[in-house]
Order: structure tokens, then C-alpha cells, then sequence
């Protein structure tokens, strides 16, 4: 007897970074329970500088290093969610997965709720000394230099599809690569072989546009008179519909502005992909070489033609360390001869701070075209502009050297040039990252339900 066809699945994202709106998941659940079937929620939130800040979190305090709007994000939908069977996913866990699933469980108990099944996936942190060997071998010398922050490697998404299939109604993970929040899913509700490449590989390339959230419903396509977007203060999140072969349909949250359309899918189709015959996740590697975008209704877009070939032997890491500190100064200039004046300040800044290689920005004359070593401000002539801010930012190693430049700025009230206000300063530090690629058979992945890490506990 042949198998019946699965139901299409459903996956709305609520979340495309981290600090991304905390009023979006309410419409994509509205919709997942309106139109009916299985259906997800997936919330990404990690990038590479995020999962770092992360982990300088959890330094200071054990029980800190998941999203720090996870509250937020999440409280406004989760009895929703759990009422209707919409599971969740996401990789909000960031240097602390564990960490997470215990704040979700308490948040659905103060809620009144029964205790979720909760899943946390692991293997993708490689922090710490027994992995040091195995970064060592990829970087060589350069671990000699650094001081390593983390180091995370981009997993797939057999754990998460495991972990679904063990019941979890809530999977969190640390760094996962973004599709894969989507590809976990798809995989566990089909029930598709982890070769299935073609198959993974439109999954992938769903999860793909989903991934930015409102990215792909007008959000980063929106240009006005060029690309009009209606109603952009309340853009809709995405939703994809993903069929039993991988195909999928792209729409948004219901009774939400902005738009979906073949020009704005087309983007977010071609947003960070290098080779487009040969994107690589740890999945799969997919090729949109023969893809097609087409009409599927008002505000739907149907992708097809995805193919995929079978996934690297390698997984990508990110290793992010101390990268010295980043200064920064402010200070307003305006009425006649204001370019004048902010020019002198930036001359006065440069003859004091030698050591330090100042980025020098006019906004108002010459700030987002600008280049570092400040050639083309140099060689634009001084105008007479009215209505000026001069920004000077430059990075050291050494705190107390950066330190000298907000004092310099602020000095600037009283040492001139004239009519100089609204001085704002900082001192950040720097995080930089290094890459490589480790065996994939390195990083042994894993999934444990939260109830049975507490009992071990």
C-alpha cells in the first residue's frame, strides 16, 4: 500500500537576529494556528560577534549567555504555542543552551503551564582546553597570539531532527547554522533520510530565506519611489509552506505590512551566497543555479528547482578573541562656518594623538563614503556646510592609549574650536574572529531532554 502523503508543513520565523522585534511572533502564531496543520516556530538569533558577547556573559555569571530577550521574545506566545502543537525551534541558547531550557521551563511554570518537553542540542561549543588541539591543528601559530572568547562550530540539523522525533515541543540550541533551524524540522516531519540531498537542499534554501525574518517581506528591500513597501512599521514576518519533496511557498504573517514579491524573494534568495551552483551549510550543499521564483498567489512565491549534492566533510568554527579596544568621540558643530570647524577640531585631534590612527568622519559632509585612512575627506575641498557632527574613532591594544582619545574629544568643549556641544564618547572592547574548518567526525553532536539533564544533575 503506498504511504499517504505528509501534510505540507508550516515554519513561521519571529526572529532574524538577535535584539530583533519582540512584538513579531504574535501575528506569525495567529496565522500557523489560523491556516491549521503542523507547523513551527522558529526564532534565529545568533550572528558571530553575538555568540562571543554571549560567552563574556556567561563568564560573569554561570546561569547568563542565552538571548537576553528570550523573555520577551517568547512569553507572549508560548501557552499558544503549546496549546495549538506548534513546536518551537531556535538557537537562542547561544553560549548557554542549558541555561536557556531551564529559563523556559520556569517561565512556564510561573505562566501556569505544564512543563514543556524541552530538548537541548549540543557539541557546537569548542571553548576550552581539551579542544585546543584540535583548533591548534587548523590555525597553527596563530592560537599563539590570541586570547580565544569562543569557539563554535556550525552544526546541522540531525540533532534537532532527533530531538523532534524523541517529542520535544521545544528544541534549543547554541550555534547552528541558520537554515538548519529550518531543515531540522522538515526532516523529522517528512522523515527524510539525512542524504536526501535534493530534498535537504530546498529545505535549506526555505530555511535560507526565512533566516533574516523580515528581511524577505519587504524589511531590508524596502527603497522609497524605487521599491515602495506599504505599511513598513508593521512588516509582517515570514512563513514558509514546505511540501513533501522540499519545494516551498514564502508568504507572511496575516494582517501585517510590508510585501512579498518575486523582487524582494530574489534578493534574499542571493543574500550572502557566494556560488550559487555551491552553497555550502553543513546539511547539504545547495545549488540554486536552476532555481525558479514564481507567482503563488497575493503576497506567495513559490521556489523550485533547488538541487543538492552531498554535504562537506568539514564543519565550519569561528573563533572570536580579544581584539584590543575600540574608542570613540562625538561633537557637534553648526551655524556659518561649521565644516570649518569641525575640520579644525579633527586636525587638532590628529596633532595631539599621534599614536593613534584616527578615523576622522564629517557627518553632514562625508561620513558612510569615507575610508579609514581618511584620503577622501582629505582630498574633498572644505565646503560650507551648516550642520555638522565630527565622529574620530580609532582602535589600540592598550587601553590606557584608546583611553586618550574620549578625554581629547571632550577636551574639545573648552580648548576650541568654537561652538563645539553635545560631546558623546565610548570605550568598547574589540572582539575579532578567525575561521577554519575542522572533520566534521570532530565535533560529536548530541541532544538530551532537559528533564533527564536535571535528574543527572
Amino acid at each position: 500500500m503506498t504511504e499517504p502523503t505528509p501534510a505540507p508543513l508550516l515554519i513561521g520565523c519571529a526572529a532574524g537576529f538577535s535584539g530583533d522585534r519582540v512584538d513579531a511572533a504574535g501575528p506569525v502564531v495567529d496565522t500557523l494556528i489560523a491556516r491549521g496543520g503542523p507547523a513551527f516556530l522558529i526564532f534565529e538569533t545568533l550572528a558571530e560577534r553575538t555568540l562571543a558577547l554571549a560567552q563574556l556573559r556567561r563568564r560573569a555569571n554561570p546561569q547568563a549567555g542565552f538571548e537576553p530577550l528570550l523573555d520577551d521574545m517568547l512569553r507572549p506566545v508560548l501557552a499558544r504555542c503549546l496549546a495549538h502543537n506548534i513546536r518551537i525551534v531556535s538557537n537562542f541558547g547561544a553560549a548557554n543552551p542549558l541555561a536557556a531550557a531551564r529559563h523556559i521551563r520556569a517561565m512556564a511554570e510561573g505562566m501556569g503551564l505544564p512543563a514543556p518537553r524541552i530538548a537541548v542540542i549540543g557539541g557546537d561549543d569548542l571553548s576550552g582546553a581539551r579542544h585546543e588541539a584540535l583548533l591548534r591543528a587548523q590555525l597553527g601559530d596563530a592560537m599563539d597570539s590570541i586570547r580565544t572568547v569562543s569557539a563554535n562550530a556550525y552544526i546541522g540539523a540531525e540533532a534537532i531532527a532527533a530531538a523532534l522525533d524523541a517529542g520535544a515541543q521545544i528544541v534549543v540550541a547554541g550555534r547552528v547554522a541558520d537554515p538548519s533551524l529550518t531543515v531540522g524540522p522538515a526532516m523529522s516531519h517528512f522523515g527524510w533520510r539525512a542524504d536526501d540531498w535534493d530534498r535537504l537542499a530546498r529545505a535549506t534554501m526555505a530555511g535560507h530565506l526565512l533566516e533574516c525574518g523580515a528581511q524577505v517581506c519587504g524589511g531590508y528591500f524596502a527603497d522609497p519611489g524605487y521599491k515602495d513597501v506599504p505599511d513598513l512599521h508593521d512588516v509582517g514576518y515570514p512563513i514558509a509552506e514546505i511540501s513533501s519533496d522540499g519545494h516551498c511557498i514564502i508568504g507572511k504573517a496575516a494582517h501585517t505590512g510590508g510585501l512579498v514579491s518575486l523582487a524582494g524573494v530574489k534578493e534574499q534568495l542571493l543574500y550572502e551566497v557566494h556560488d550559487p551552483a555551491a552553497y555550502l551549510t553543513p546539511d547539504v550543499i545547495a545549488d540554486i543555479s536552476a532555481a525558479q521564483l514564481t507567482p503563488a498567489g497575493p503576497g506567495r512565491v513559490a521556489l523550485t528547482g533547488v538541487r543538492g549534492h552531498a554535504r562537506p566533510a568539514s564543519l565550519k568554527v569561528n573563533v572570536c578573541h580579544e581584539g584590543g579596544w575600540l574608542a570613540e568621540g562625538e561633537i557637534s558643530y553648526a551655524g556659518p562656518r561649521a565644516e570649518a570647524r569641525a575640520r579644525l577640531a579633527a586636525d587638532v585631534l590628529r596633532r595631539r594623538l599621534p599614536e593613534l590612527a584616527l578615523r576622522v568622519d564629517l557627518i553632514g559632509v562625508l561620513s558612510v563614503m569615507g575610508d579609514d585612512a581618511g584620503r577622501l575627506l582629505a582630498q574633498a575641498p572644505a565646503g560650507d556646510a551648516r550642520d555638522v557632527r565630527l565622529r574620530v574613532a580609532a582602535t589600540h591594544t592598550d587601553r590606557a592609549q584608546a583611553e586618550r582619545l574620549p578625554r581629547e574629544v571632550t577636551a574639545l568643549y573648552c580648548c576650541g574650536p568654537a561652538g563645539g556641544g553635545g560631546v558623546r564618547t565610548s570605550l568598547t572592547p574589540r572582539l575579532n574572529t578567525l575561521s577554519c574548518l575542522v572533520p566534521r567526525d570532530a565535533v560529536p553532536l548530541r541532544f538530551d531532554m532537559l528533564d533527564s539533564l536535571l535528574e543527572a544533575a
